[in-house]
This record gives structure tokens, sequence and C-alpha cells, in this order.
């Protein structure tokens, strides 16, 4: 099975988000799936299988733990591969995905995805959260879905949220909790942020396409604009191109590849 290493969301290697891309003829069995994400040990490993209409296939991702439901920077590493190693001709690829349809133009160097809006739900969930961050955040809010919650704690500046030093084992032990999402207005960019699923298997993820689904609709409210810049400000970090369109959002991004390879699987179910 072809297998490929993309950074996504940098036009540097050894920066961004790294996404492992399998490609086959069909779907291998859920377990090997697993095993191979596992394997890879990135926060996901994409399998994507092309569909008889011309820039139609079949998306699935794993992190080293489960298979999710959406995810931002193995979609673009997936776009990334078929236009350079399956059809370089396509300038939009359409993924069916456990999220419906999600599509991605090509505009070399960038790629932008187009992802459902998902707007913040609030809660009060900062005495819950203020032992984990040592703080009291301004606002909280959360999305939840059948993973998960994932929390959102809003700091007060970009100091706080680079300066975080997560606790990775109280951060799991968050009731029913999938991930922890940090964020604040950006001294550069619009805005930051640092995601943090130790319960999926990943610790902090260097750049979180997902994530912005809710954060953009977030932060057009508070700063009142619908075309937005983001960093990721993790180790490796990224920077996301964003722009929020009512029910969906855009997130634009770069990508450059790290590894070609393939894997000594038996990809039959």
């Amino acid at each position: 099975m072809k297998y490929h290493v993309v950074d996504a969301f940098s036009e540097q290697l050894f920066k961004g988000n790294p996404a492992g891309v399998c490609i086959s003829d069909s779907f291998p069995d859920a377990r090997l799936m697993q095993n191979i994400a596992m394997e890879n040990s990135l926060s996901e490993t994409a399998f994507v299988v092309p569909r008889e209409q011309q820039g139609h296939f079949d998306l699935k991702w794993y992190t080293p733990e489960l298979e999710i439901e959406l995810c931002g920077h193995a979609t673009i590493a997936s776009a990334y591969v078929v236009h350079h190693h399956v059809d370089s001709s396509l300038k939009e690829i359409s993924f069916h995905t456990l999220s419906g349809v999600l599509t991605v133009s090509v505009h070399e160097p960038l790629y932008e995805l187009d992802f459902p809006s998902r707007p913040p739900v609030y809660n009060n969930a900062s005495e819950l959260l203020e032992e984990v961050l040592g703080r009291t955040p301004i606002e909280t809010f959360m999305t939840v879905n059948d993973i998960g919650i994932r929390h959102y704690a809003v700091l007060e500046n970009e100091l706080q949220v680079r300066s975080f030093a997560p606790d990775f084992a109280k951060i799991k032990a968050i009731p029913g909790n999938f991930g922890l999402v940090l964020t604040a207005k950006g001294d550069k960019e619009d805005f930051v942020s640092r995601f943090f699923a130790p319960a999926a298997g990943v610790d902090e993820d260097p750049v979180t396409g997902s994530i912005h689904t809710t954060l953009i609709p977030y932060w057009t409210d508070k700063l009142g604009k619908s075309k937005l810049i983001a960093r990721q400000v993790s180790k490796r970090g990224g920077v996301l191109y964003c722009e929020h369109k009512g029910e969906r959002v855009k997130i634009g991004g770069h990508a450059i590849q790290y590894l070609e390879g393939e894997l000594f699987v038996d990809p039959t179910p």
C-alpha cells in the first residue's frame, strides 16, 4: 500500500502537522487501519480510496487510538497526495467522509478546505477547567460529538496560551473530555490556539484544522471580521487562512511532502 507523510499548514519541512496518507483500491479492515495508525504514531493517518467519478474519493482518519469524524490537516495532506501522485489535473477534490462530502480547492501552493461550521455552545465550565489551567479563563464553550466533548477556554493573551504547561493526566481526566482547546487574540495574527487530546492518543496536536470550525465563528463574532489569519502556537506551529461563510468555513494552508514509501501489509479485508 502506497504511503506518504505530508507536513500540512506549513511551507517548511518539520513544521506544521505531519499526517500519514495511505492510498489503496479499497479500505483495509478497520483493525488493520487502526494498527497502521498506531504504528505510524502520528496524530492522524488518512486512508484514501478513489471512487469511479473523477475527483471523488472516500476518506477515513485514524488517531493512534481511534477513528475520528473530522480532521483538517490530514485532509489537506490527502489532497496534496491526490494532486501530486494521483491526478494533477484536479483543481477541486471531493472527499466522502463521516462528516459528509468535504471539498478541497487546489490553488498551489495553497490548499483550501470547505468544512461545516460548528458554532460554539457556551457553557459554564470555568471551575471545571481552573485546576487544569492554573487560572480562570475569560470564557468557556464546547462542541459535542459521538467521541466526546471538546472544551474551549479563552485566555487573556497569546503569552498565556504559549506558556501553558499541560498536565496531560489532568486533561485526560476531565469528565467526557475528548480534547482541550486554548485560544486568545493574537499579537500578530487575528487569533492563536493550542489543542490537547491525550484521550485520543495525541498529547498535543501541532496544528488542528477541525477545531477552527468552531474558532472561526467565535473569533468572527468577537473581532467583527469574516476573514482571519490564525496561528496554532505549538512547538512545530502552523498558519491557517480562515474565512467564515455562514454554515461553512474555509480553512487554507500550505503543505510539503516529507516521505514517500510503501507499507508491507495485506490491505484485503
